[in-house]
């Protein structure tokens, strides 16, 4: 039961892909698997999650070989995390999509294509080596390159193109770092690379190749200054496609930063985690500059992505237990939240006509439904208590001023500001002022189906930021074991290979 829990991420959405790919050209049939197939994964989600809370790391050795010679999948409570959010928005998206993908992309493929990059974001998540990783990661690029060109427009294809191109260099720069961790350490296994490393007499090589992981996964992360693909690209795709882009694609590369350099790249912190300092204020001011110099919603939006992705890797970069919390509390936030601002911008698009905010308006009287469930994650993006932003922003603050880092707290503070008045810019443009053509169509336009598609969503995740919000301490909790676990990996390596670190390196940061 334990093994079948840790392997569920992968196997329930891969079952599901297959269904739907032998169900093809039936596209009522397809969306009842998929949709069937999101929920059974947030239900195994939520299983494993509770199994790892109640008993600790839970490890599956596939076909029984022992690690570090065979495949390895690990849970923890970062990982448990991060696939329970991962499948709720996988939910979110699934409904949305009955109201939001039309036919022709259902007909080609789109469901199957879905569920297979899902298949890719949890496998990134559980997987316990290095080469498992770029194989998940290339599953959710070539899946992601699909749903970023399936409808075939011109703007589709110029996203998927800078998408797809940036991400092979990526992809590059990770096989180029992997194959010399390979030649220096005999392994790929990340808890065997945790006592290996250790050993390695050449710090300064072990450096230089940490610097080309953070270069890999900072381009999947999207940090500066390798973030251009991200706003070119993520407002192209149908709404369903760019809200599960924005909410998870990222966000695994942030989780390869976290579980990386906690466990394998620890020997150099000063210098490593100084740069990723740097590259995080500098994620910061360009991601919320850049939405301010736009008036295309989900343009604005994909920069606030950007932008967001700085305070994640800030809190990694402080690197103390208070700060790698507040970045997984982040983590979840901001996954919740990026997801509901995309899909509330299409439902916004629909009533309104138009992306652009001077064509757009009225909206507060037409749909004061969409008013209030789009309050709530922009209130949370701007971080107005006592919402989730407010929490998780509040806690990387503290630890920063804990580590006496005034530099990096002062940009945060000051990129607050800034995301505050886009906020208001948004509010206004969205709400407050009237439609430049007259009037908005409410939700009241939609058809019955339609409408509970659209609107559902929306509820359901600013429902989950707001319980988040108030029920910030157990959340703040969960988040402090899993920074417990990623600070001292004694029990992962332990639990990956039976045995630990010596006594030497167990004294190590």
């Amino acid at each position: 039961m334990v093994a079948w829990l840790v392997v569920s991420p992968i196997l329930v959405p891969l079952t599901t892909a297959a269904l739907c790919g032998l169900l093809w050209g039936r596209v009522k049939a397809q969306r009842a698997v998929s949709l069937t197939g999101s929920v059974l994964l947030a239900i195994c989600a939520a299983l494993l999650l509770g199994q790892v809370a109640e008993h600790g790391i839970t490890v599956a050795q596939m076909s029984n070989w022992p690690a570090p010679f065979g495949i390895t999948l690990v849970a923890d409570r970062l990982a448990a995390v991060m696939v329970l959010v991962a499948s709720v928005m996988a939910v979110a998206a699934a409904v949305y999509a009955l109201g939001d993908i039309d036919p022709v992309r259902e007909r080609n493929g789109f469901h199957p294509v879905f569920q297979v990059l899902m298949v890719g974001v949890c496998g990134s998540f559980v997987t316990g080596d290095l080469f498992n990783l770029y194989v998940w990661f290339e599953v959710m690029l070539i899946s992601s390159f699909m749903l970023l060109a399936l409808g075939g427009r011109r703007d589709q294809i110029d996203g998927a193109v800078k998408y797809a191109l940036l991400n092979l260099i990526a992809t590059a720069a990770f096989l180029m770092a992997v194959a010399l961790l390979y030649g220096m350490t005999g392994t790929l296994n990340m808890a065997d690379l945790a006592l290996r490393l250790r050993t390695v007499e050449a710090p300064g090589t072990v450096t230089t190749v940490a610097v080309l992981f953070i270069i890999a996964f900072g381009m999947k992360a999207a940090v500066f200054p390798l973030f251009f693909w991200l706003p070119a690209s993520y407002h192209t795709p149908a709404v369903a496609v760019q809200a599960i882009f924005a909410g998870l694609l990222t966000k695994v590369g942030v989780y390869a930063l976290l579980r990386t350099f906690t466990l394998i790249f620890v020997g150099d912190v000063g210098y490593t985690h100084g740069l990723m300092l740097w590259i995080a204020g500098l994620t910061m001011v360009a991601g919320v500059l850049g939405s301010l110099a736009v008036s295309d919603l989900r343009r604005a939006f994909s920069w606030q992505v950007v932008a967001h992705i700085g305070y994640m890797v800030m809190g990694l970069a402080l690197y103390t237990p208070l700060a790698i919390a507040g970045a997984v509390f982040y983590l979840v936030h901001d996954i919740v939240v990026k997801t509901n601002l995309f899909l509330g911008a299409g439902l916004a698009r629909r009533l309104t006509g138009s992306h652009e905010l001077p064509a757009m308006g009225g909206l507060f009287k037409a749909a004061p439904l969409l008013a209030v469930v789009m309050f709530v994650p922009l209130a949370s993006l701007a971080g107005f208590p006592p919402l989730s932003g407010f929490w998780s922003k509040l806690v990387l603050l503290e630890a920063g001023l804990e580590r006496e880092a005034y530099v990096i707290v002062a940009v945060s503070l000051v990129v607050s500001l800034l995301t505050m008045w886009l906020v208001g810019r948004i509010w206004a443009e969205l709400f407050w002022k009237p439609h430049p053509a007259g009037a908005a169509a409410g939700t009241a336009s939609l058809s019955p189906g339609g409408r509970f598609a659209l609107v559902a969503p929306l509820v359901l995740l600013s429902g989950l930021t707001v319980a988040i919000g108030l029920f910030a301490e157990p959340v703040m909790a969960l988040a402090r074991d899993a920074a417990a676990e990623l600070m001292h990996p004694e029990p992962y390596i332990r639990a990956v290979l039976g045995r630990g670190l010596p006594a030497t390196a167990e004294a190590l940061p």
